[in-house]
């Protein structure tokens, strides 16, 4: 029965495509993270365990001195909910809800501007459900995520 419970932990982790390693908490996986705080663009990871609990962490693009991190948990019922903190002393309180357990979307209220941001999906995967400044799409610049003027 153990070696059964160990090989779907196993094919669980390969078949989830994230990071996965095993922790305190049960197993975590990280994943991307594209956020738009207040009309900036921010990357980063999210790191999620199996328990609900995770961290984010998130860096602007136009500034690499303001950095963010934060606390969050989630379910699949109810969605998540968690808080950030940056460098630059701005901080939001988020929430999201999840299209699965390594993907979702979310928004927040930052003391800077509103939040919009996704985890687990791509850079095309995350335009319906970013809130991009008025005249600006999201563009891949080489392999460089970056907000560009709309032609």
């Amino acid at each position: 029965m153990k070696k059964i419970l160990i090989l779907l932990l196993v094919a669980y982790a390969g078949i989830a495509g994230w990071e996965s390693t095993g922790c305190a908490a049960g197993f975590s996986s990280t994943g991307p993270v594209i956020a738009i705080i207040a009309g900036e663009l921010f990357i980063g990871e999210a790191k999620g365990h199996f328990d609900g609990s995770g961290t984010i962490s998130i860096q602007s693009r136009t500034k690499p001195d303001v950095n963010c991190h934060g606390e969050f948990t989630s379910s699949a019922k109810l969605g998540g909910k968690g808080n950030i903190e940056c460098s630059d002393n701005v901080t939001a309180k988020i929430k999201f809800q999840r299209l699965s357990i390594l993907r979702g979307y979310g928004t927040g209220i930052s003391s800077r501007g509103l939040m919009s941001f996704t985890y687990g999906l791509s850079a095309n995967e995350s335009k319906p459900y970013l809130k991009l400044p008025r005249g600006k799409v999201l563009s891949l610049v080489g392999e460089s995520l970056e907000l560009k003027d709309e032609m």
